[in-house]
């Protein structure tokens, strides 16, 4: 194999790599050698075909995936040959009808190999940051809310008499039969249906027209399935229910008091309202810990400028403009042209390239690693979203090293994150609870002079529903 480096510019490398046909003709051979004892061709014994009788047979038919073998193993070893690291996968171009003629036995494999490199990153040192930490104390009245909604969802019911008309927050025991042009449909009968009015249980115009029904009453429901309704042939059709009541109860106020809280399984209200605390508390951790990561991507950003390569930022730019088009427009963008905000999105797509690339590389000299735990929740939580066995969504990942990658790169940079955080210079500031819940690409807590926010922030974006480097929120 000959590997010729005709062109290096910037990031962009351009190889020939030439594979002499008697090199890819002898691994043919050899792996004929290996298979012949399992071939049965009538007229030979088991493995007595001789090799040159076998490539007749079979030699165009495993040519090809040799050549895509070869390609793989020379391409690589021209990468590591030469010390680099590729952005994207590398791109072969072959010219015309050469595959053939290589299968065929007339020519050398020779093609041009287009690639382009990461670039050198020297990632400024994160124990010179000093970032600040947005810290609030929990209201009392969120935890005064919370108990409430405990309550609200773990309230009785009390049978109202038998002559009381319902009202809405009450619950009915109803039996119902639903029609379609008079006929009844699958899914549309139930007995014994629990439902509180006000719930949004059923679909639109339902429960409105059961609010004072009394028990014993019979009453024809006229409703419109919604045109998106999960079962098609019930979208968009009008349906008769005819309902009988046969219960109407009335909800009890439930103290928030140590029998709820038992009722909760915990040991008294001072226990229950301790753990809604750290509940909240909790969550404005991870409300404060999405602030200092914007600072951190922000000050990272203004601390590094190098070449990316195009590549990488055209593909992350396809994957924005393609959530653009797809989401409607605020009614600032709707006013420019198309170019400015491609434009615009372009200058975000590098954004995330270049953080990427320096959280990794800050990653990589740390060496931070992703613990198996980490994968596995993440894997966990793809599987109830997605309703699939966890054992069979893993299998997918085995089989697909670039979907694995994707599931493990979100969890990279938090850990990158997180050891970025450990060593910086961190100062807490207390602020109210309205400022910490505020968009952390709104936050302009930081000092102007310690960052260099993106002209134009991704998460304002509903088309751009990821932060800088890449992950979701």
């Amino acid at each position: 194999m000959e590997v010729i480096e005709k062109s290096s510019e910037g990031l962009s490398r351009e190889f020939t790599i030439k594979v002499p046909f008697t090199e890819l003709d002898g691994k043919l051979s050899a792996k004929l050698e290996e298979m012949k004892g399992q071939v049965h061709l009538k007229g030979f014994r088991p493995g007595k075909a001789p090799v040159s009788f076998l490539k007749k047979m079979y030699g165009k038919g495993m040519m090809g995936e040799l050549i895509q073998e070869t390609v793989n193993e020379a391409s690589q070893k021209a990468l590591d040959d030469n010390n680099l690291q590729p952005a994207m996968p590398p791109h072969p171009h072959f010219r015309d009808g050469l595959i053939d003629d290589v299968v065929a036995g007339k020519a050398d494999l020779e093609y041009d190999m287009h690639v382009e490199v990461l670039p050198e990153i020297e990632p400024a040192d994160v124990a010179s940051l000093k970032l600040t930490k947005m810290v609030a104390d929990v209201p009392q009245e969120d935890i005064d809310e919370t108990l409430k909604n405990i309550a609200d969802q773990n309230k009785s019911y009390k049978a109202r008499g038998k002559t009381a008309k319902s009202k809405d927050g009450d619950k009915l025991i109803i039996d119902f039969v639903g029609r379609l042009d008079g006929e009844e449909f699958e899914g549309g009968k139930a007995e014994g249906t629990e439902l509180v009015l006000g719930s949004a249980q059923f679909i639109p115009g339902f429960e409105e027209q059961l609010v004072g029904t009394k028990a014993g009453d019979k009453k024809d429901v006229t409703v419109t399935f919604p045109d998106e309704y999960a079962a098609e042939h019930l979208a968009g059709k009008e349906a008769v229910f005819e309902v009988d009541v046969t219960e109407v109860q009335a909800p009890e106020t439930v103290e928030i008091d140590d029998d709820m809280a038992k009722n909760v399984g915990f040991d008294d209200l001072a226990a229950l309202t301790e753990s809604v605390k750290e509940r909240l508390q909790q969550s404005f951790s991870g409300q404060s810990r999405l602030h200092m990561k914007r600072h951190i991507l922000d000050k990272l950003d203004g601390l590094h400028d190098f070449d990316l390569p195009p590549g990488m930022v055209n593909a992350e730019f396809d994957q924005i403009w393609q959530q653009v088009q797809q989401a409607e427009l605020d009614d600032e963008d709707k006013e420019k042209p198309e170019e400015e905000l491609k434009e615009e999105y372009r200058k975000i797509a590098e954004r995330r390239v270049r953080l990427g690339l320096v959280l990794a590389e800050i990653g990589k000299r740390a060496e931070v690693e992703v613990p198996q735990e980490d994968m596995n929740r993440a894997l966990q939580m793809q599987a109830q979203q997605f309703g699939m066995p966890i054992q069979q969504l893993a299998e997918f990942y085995q089989g697909n090293p670039q979907a694995l990658a994707q599931l493990r790169a979100p969890l990279f940079e938090d850990r990158v994150v997180d050891y970025i955080i450990e060593r910086a210079e961190v100062t807490e500031k207390t602020v109210s609870k309205e400022d910490l819940m505020k968009d952390p690409d709104e936050d302009e807590a930081a000092p102007a002079a310690e960052a260099k926010p993106a002209k134009k922030k991704v998460a304002k974006k509903k088309a751009a529903k990821k932060t800088d480097a890449g992950e979701e929120e």
